[in-house]
């Protein structure tokens, strides 16, 4: 809901709430049952749903101030009423992400091919994001499901784009970025791995055994888990500087 740089977005808490559980939902019926159990949790108010249709009429009066929307009945075509819920119709190319998911799937598609065009198609994607999912919206137990998918791809996104430019050789560049992410995931044995990778290749190997002793101690303090076996092949292959982990 932007149009020429300005922002048409609600300011009141819940009205920006339900926008978000529309738009994430858009072109599908969100029930409103489903509407009420993201607003108000498991004890709505006994004016839930009357309270849910006067926010709705609100998106529809914010959606009409949208130079191109322009009207009540054009908004009410955009944010409609259907048998049991709303739907949010939008088009193609109009929320970023549906831009960031086709991104991400061409771009995983690419990693069997072309590394370049991957990592660049990757990082297109990634530039979509502005900070952390709905960072300005309170998050009920529906968008709390949304929020941590959303999270999830991003971290996939970056990690596939990741993958492509340590087969480009571009360890040096990639440390700044792993490093940062390791400290994020500390429990994440793909991202410690490919930090090991980035170390070992930039001829840092006390650093990269070093990540794989850190990553060993946050599984058992915090899973209580040990690492796989394949992260302890890398660290084996680290000690004995197999040629097995140089640069392909």
């Amino acid at each position: 809901m932007n149009d020429g740089g300005k922002s048409y977005i609600p300011t009141a808490p819940k009205q920006r709430q339900l926008l978000a559980l529309l738009l994430l939902n858009s072109n599908r019926v969100v029930p409103i049952q489903t509407c009420v159990n993201e607003l108000w949790g498991e004890d709505p108010p006994d004016a839930a749903r009357a309270t849910l249709q006067s926010h709705i009429l609100q998106l529809r009066h914010a959606l009409k101030s949208v130079p191109g929307v322009g009207s009540l009945p054009a908004a009410r075509n955009i944010l409609e009423t259907r048998d049991g819920g709303y739907l949010f119709v939008t088009r193609p190319g109009d929320l970023d992400t549906e831009k960031f998911t086709g991104l991400l799937r061409t771009g995983k598609e690419l990693l069997k091919t072309d590394d370049r065009k991957a990592s660049d198609l990757l990082a297109e994607a990634l530039n979509l994001w502005r900070g952390p999912a709905l960072a300005d919206v309170r998050h009920g137990p529906v968008l709390r499901r949304h929020v941590v998918h959303l999270e999830e791809e991003r971290v996939t996104a970056q990690e596939h784009r990741i993958d492509a430019d340590l087969r480009l050789g571009r360890h040096r560049e990639l440390i700044g970025e792993l490093s940062a992410l390791a400290v994020e995931h500390p429990t994440r044995e793909h991202l410690h791995a490919k930090l090991t990778l980035a170390l070992y290749r930039s001829g840092r190997r006390v650093q990269a055994l070093d990540v794989l002793q850190q990553l060993h101690r946050a599984l058992r303090r915090d899973l209580g888990l040990e690492t796989s076996p394949w992260v302890h092949n890398l660290h084996q292959a680290v000690l004995a500087s197999s040629a097995s982990i140089d640069m392909p």
